[in-house]
């Protein structure tokens, strides 16, 4: 008979103690260790059974100059900003993890991505443990897909999807969700912890093994982490995560993690009737609803990977009506617009310690570099005192601590996009302006200080 024993495993990072521990000496956290029944199994684990390699390989070691470099082969879908997060399309034989909030669209995006693969004579087998093969086949026909080698499954157990990923071969699986796979002679239930690594672990050997590029949807948590096991992320190629505001159209696929590519590149997709549609001009999208002679109000220049995407900063300030001053961010992170208060109080006079302060980056956009500081500061000042910049402008620089305005990187690629949708001033770091290679036809103001850049922008005020 086999020998049972109880063991505590943490939920965040799956650190297990004979004994329940407050809080977790591996990843810190606290409130996370979970009974687990741990079943020493007799009979040889069916993992071995199912998975085999399509391919020889010997378990050999290998002289580096032994060895013969290939060129990855990408599978390209029409999902241009698809393609661009991933770094220029699907690899083979990778394992992409997705996460996203509930009723996000991943589930639409990877089913169109999917469809569209089919009908470029790709073999997609579509792998869902939520929903049932009617429901799959109902928003395929309400997003108007059909696809002539798109195979789906509604299945939880992954003895029998890795039988099925044998039997039909296909060059990329999609898995929805991670959490509700199950391998049978593993302990635990579906979503925990043991489970979620051990089918994450078998499907990193099917991809590896066969060449088989493999998508699987991760839920989140509510800190908009995600769920399972922190090695979950660092067992995979690539992380992605589809954000956005569920009253939003706009959609942002970001990558955290890319073994094949940038973790800085961005894709920006709409929610329609019709499903995701790719955003190929997000710039124009962000700022359409611009007023002009709005107060607190800035664009800025900003670089996500290799794309520039010029975004509206928007700035309130109003006098508190309680003792300590309220601070609120979306957008932004919390501590940038803090610290940027303290300059703008420190270099240029604002009194905003009296002042509750809210800001805000239009379209559901998220910015975290450092050049969007010089279009926050500037933002700041004109709620404040409640002066309109011209629309015209554009902002680009890093503030320090002492008010100066510091470089930043891709100068001539933010320049660019800022002329091509017609602004005809740009502020930028003076030291900045001797990187600017190619002529311009807008104006160009370098700027050493945030107090230099007031003054110029509000002559009557600084």
């Amino acid at each position: 008979m086999a020998k049972k024993k109880v063991m505590y495993e943490c939920l965040a990072c799956g650190y297990e103690s004979p004994k329940w521990l407050g809080k977790c000496p591996n990843c810190q956290a606290w409130n996370q260790m979970e009974e687990q029944l741990a079943v020493e199994v007799q009979t040889p684990s069916k993992t071995a059974m199912v998975v085999t390699s399509k391919h020889s390989n010997t378990n050999k070691a290998l002289k580096l100059e032994a060895i013969q470099s290939t060129n990855e082969q990408r599978l390209a879908t029409k999902f241009q900003e698809f393609d661009r997060v991933l770094g220029g399309g699907i690899v083979a034989g990778s394992l992409v993890l997705i996460g996203g909030d509930p009723g996000i669209g991943k589930s639409t995006l990877l089913l169109q991505v999917s469809v569209q693969l089919a009908n470029s004579n790709r073999t997609v087998l579509y792998v869902s443990g939520e929903e049932s093969l009617a429901q799959i086949k109902m928003r395929a026909e309400r997003l108007e897909l059909n696809g002539a080698e798109f195979y789906l499954m509604a299945d939880t157990d992954l003895f029998a999807v890795a039988s099925e990923i044998q039997r039909l071969e296909p060059d990329v699986v999609i898995i929805d969700s991670i959490q509700t796979m199950q391998i049978p002679d593993h302990q635990g239930v579906a979503g925990s912890v043991a489970q979620v690594r051990e089918a994450t672990a078998l499907l990193m050997r099917v991809a590896k093994d066969n060449q088989i590029a493999i998508f699987i949807v991760g839920h989140v948590t509510k800190e908009g982490s995600i769920a399972g096991p922190r090695m979950l992320e660092h067992m995979v190629d690539a992380v992605l995560y589809f954000e956005g505001e569920r009253h939003n159209r706009f959609r942002v696929l970001r990558a955290v993690k890319n073994r094949f590519g940038s973790t800085h590149e961005l894709g920006v997709f709409e929610m329609l009737d019709v499903g995701l549609q790719e955003v190929t001009n997000p710039s124009e999208l962000f700022l359409e609803e611009r007023l002009e002679g709005a107060t607190g109000s800035t664009v800025v220049a900003s670089m996500e990977g290799t794309r520039p995407i010029l975004a509206e900063i928007q700035s309130l300030m109003t006098p508190t009506v309680y003792g300590t001053a309220k601070r609120t961010s979306s957008g932004i992170d919390y501590q940038r617009v803090s610290l940027i208060l303290a300059v703008m109080e420190k270099h240029c006079g604002l009194m905003v310690q009296n002042q509750d302060a809210f800001f805000k980056i239009t379209g559901g956009v998220k910015l975290d570099e450092p050049a969007i500081d010089l279009a926050i500061a500037v933002s700041i000042a004109s709620s404040y005192w409640n002066r309109a910049t011209n629309i015209d402008d554009c902002f680009i620089g890093e503030i320090g601590l002492t008010g100066e305005i510091r470089r930043v990187n891709q100068i001539n690629e933010r320049v660019k996009e800022a002329q091509k949708l017609g602004f005809k001033r740009i502020f930028v770091p003076k030291n900045n302006q001797i990187k600017l290679s190619d002529k311009v036809d807008v104006e160009i103001v370098p700027v050493a200080t945030i107090r230099q850049a007031v003054r110029l922008i509000f002559p009557k005020q600084a």
